[in-house]
């Protein structure tokens, strides 16, 4: 099969995750979101007999194309499609019970914005869908149709953080009356019509927040991403490392949150006399700050711009 070039996507943060990663060169490794094999690739090329790079994605156009471009590394290398979610499950099935390390790359690839019938982008006029996973009976469609006004409201609050989610829901509402929305284009006017014209002059696109926070209900990405790391940090050899990029606060939010955790101690009251709690802590953060692009970085590659890299290590 001839390779899917279309699938494009500029690694972001490529040599500050592989610092993050401090890779071994006999290590085990998962890359849990492969899109088009950037850093998949950089992983790989940095092993040694005895090493090994499992890439995963849920995206059938991605498996395809991480499949094409890591078949130069070999038996080094094995994509399976599958969420990152399920890493534990994937690492049984391979045979694997402990890591050196794993990556989380949670933007949206530039293949999945550019090719308009995925329906993720605000720019182009298409079905509306935005599944990763195009096996997810969810759509987009469904929710903007199907969902109650109140529901509608709380994901573009919650999940946008869009100030005029009560307006844009009452406005889906009654378009959807008339006929069931369809494409991209229909929700972009519904949303421009909702937004005061007053509030559409900043440098947003006026529906950037809620196709934002459609796409993160489609796909539940925030449900997974805790779970995630700590599969991942179960199952790290001691001083192996989770370097996890993410591209909103809310993300940010989660992953800051859960290493602060897992690098905590006792949490008994200070009045006790000894710890019966147990708690110990099982990773040292290594990015007390996220890590940001570079100048160079964000002119090559504007989409870049939102992007921050957190690492943390097992501890022994």
């Amino acid at each position: 099969m001839e390779e899917t070039v279309q699938f494009s996507h500029k690694s972001v943060l490529l040599d500050e995750c592989m610092d993050g990663l401090n890779i071994r060169p006999q290590g085990i490794y998962v890359d849990g979101t492969a899109g088009g094999a950037g850093h998949s690739r950089e992983i790989a090329s940095r092993l040694t007999e005895g090493g090994k790079l499992i890439a995963l994605d849920q995206d059938e156009t991605a498996v395809q194309t991480a499949t094409e471009r890591l078949s130069v590394f070999g038996d080094r290398a094995v994509v399976v499609r599958s969420n990152f979610r399920e890493v534990g499950s994937v690492c049984e099935m391979l045979g694997i019970e402990q890591i050196d390390g794993m990556l989380l790359d949670l933007g949206v690839s530039s293949y999945q914005l550019d090719t308009a019938e995925r329906g993720f982008s605000y720019q182009a006029d298409a079905p509306l869908d935005m599944r990763m996973d195009l096996r997810n009976p969810l759509s987009a469609y469904h929710v903007v149709n199907e969902y109650s006004e109140d529901r509608i409201k709380r994901i573009l609050f919650e999940y946008g953080e869009e100030r005029f989610s009560g307006r844009i829901a009452s406005a889906i509402l009654r378009a959807r009356e008339q006929a069931p929305i369809k494409t991209t284009g229909e929700l972009v006017r519904i949303v421009k019509s909702a937004i005061p014209s007053s509030a559409r002059d900043g440098g947003h696109h006026p529906a950037k927040r809620t196709f934002q926070a459609l796409r993160i209900e489609v796909n539940a990405e925030l449900d997974v991403i805790e779970p995630a790391i700590r599969a991942a940090v179960s199952m790290l050899r001691p001083g192996g490392r989770v370097a996890i990029i993410t591209f909103h606060s809310l993300e940010d939010r989660i992953v800051k949150q859960t290493f602060a955790d897992l690098a905590s101690g006792c949490t008994c009251p200070k009045d006790f006399p000894v710890c019966v709690c147990g708690k110990r802590p099982q990773v040292k953060v290594i990015t007390r700050k996220p890590i940001l692009p570079s100048k160079e970085e964000l002119e090559e590659n504007p989409r870049s711009r939102s992007a921050k890299l957190r690492v943390a290590e097992k501890l022994q």
